[in-house]
């Protein structure tokens, strides 16, 4: 039984349904806070109330390209968490109305409360990247630090768990796909984080553990081209599939075409395509001055460590089978 306060935190988690905030939301649970989720459709968030208290969480209904909505739930919060992001664009969900103009009506709204910030950015996060999606965090972070200049930016690398869309996607793709593709040789360096360390990382920024007004980049303990994650998810399923290099003119021209796929069904789009012009590492600057879980204190997960719990489902023979090889 957690033990509350005479008057607990009340915190409000924007995207706490989703594969991070679950995470977030149990990590915060554990600290006594008490939660309001704020997510477009509540009845998809009941998954939640296990992990706290009776009455401890509670979904709200608010949509961030709402002004109105966002402010009604900001409204009484102690601390504002904002974990909203897209991967696609699909209708009016553009990368600029959510992660720029809904960050910035979140941190607007939680400014009018008094309410301190944290936001979950992207490493890449740069308004002169090739990248929408890169640059529309970028001008997400500075709009917030705007209206609340104390906020804590928390920068992750693909974050991975048991319900990721990196690890799964292409363990999923493996049974099916005679090839798992590497874009210009899969040479793109990243450094996948575990999700509940991030979570870990959101629930101190809230505890007022970490340093307000300071952008924090996570990334997990190894670093691996794109090209050795593929190896790893072979590796892990028992299949034995072709690695086809995708020339950059060629996934250019597939990721065009994925453009016009309709929301969530393409394999890759033409801003996924630019996002691998960049490693997504960690910087020697946040390094050296410890804004990076190692600099936090957390030991980070690996991936080996992890993975296995969840991708086993993807082989031939089930958990516990794996005397036969690939295949």
């Amino acid at each position: 039984m957690t033990r509350y306060p005479s008057d607990p935190t009340l915190v409000t988690v924007f995207g706490g349904s989703g594969f991070l905030g679950r995470h977030v939301v149990q990590a915060l649970a554990r600290r006594g806070f008490r939660i309001r989720v704020a997510c477009r459709n509540p009845n998809t968030a009941h998954h939640l109330q296990p992990l706290g208290d009776v009455g401890q969480i509670v979904a709200v209904k608010a949509n961030i390209r709402d002004d109105k909505a966002v402010a009604r739930v900001c409204e009484g919060a102690d601390h504002v968490v904002n974990l909203v992001g897209i991967l696609m664009e699909g209708g009016k969900q553009t990368f600029d109305a959510i992660q720029h103009e809904g960050a910035a009506s979140v941190a607007r709204a939680a400014a009018q409360v008094g309410a301190g910030v944290t936001f979950v950015s992207a490493i890449g996060a740069d308004e002169d990247s090739k990248s929408a999606y890169a640059r529309a965090k970028a001008r997400g972070e500075q709009a917030v630090l705007d209206a609340v200049p104390n906020a804590v930016i928390l920068r992750p690398s693909i974050i991975f768990g048991p319900e990721d869309s990196f690890f799964n996607r292409f363990a999923e793709m493996s049974r099916f796909s005679p090839a798992l593709p590497l874009i210009a040789g899969g040479d793109t360096k990243f450094q996948p984080v575990y999700v509940a360390d991030v979570a870990e990382v959101v629930a101190r920024s809230v505890a007022g553990e970490l340093q307000g007004g300071t952008v924090y980049e996570l990334g997990g303990p190894e670093v691996f081209t794109f090209k050795e994650l593929m190896e790893i998810v072979l590796d892990q399923v028992d299949r034995k599939r072709l690695l086809l290099t995708l020339p950059k003119p060629i996934a250019s021209v597939m990721g065009a075409v994925g453009d016009l796929i309709p929301f969530g069904l393409a394999p890759i789009t033409s801003d996924q395509v630019k996002q691998l012009d960049n490693d997504n590492i960690v910087s020697d600057e946040a390094k050296s001055d410890g804004r990076t879980l190692e600099g936090l204190g957390i030991v980070p997960h690996t991936i080996r460590a992890v993975i296995p719990s969840y991708i086993w489902r993807y082989r031939p023979e089930g958990e516990f089978n794996r005397g036969h090889g690939p295949v």
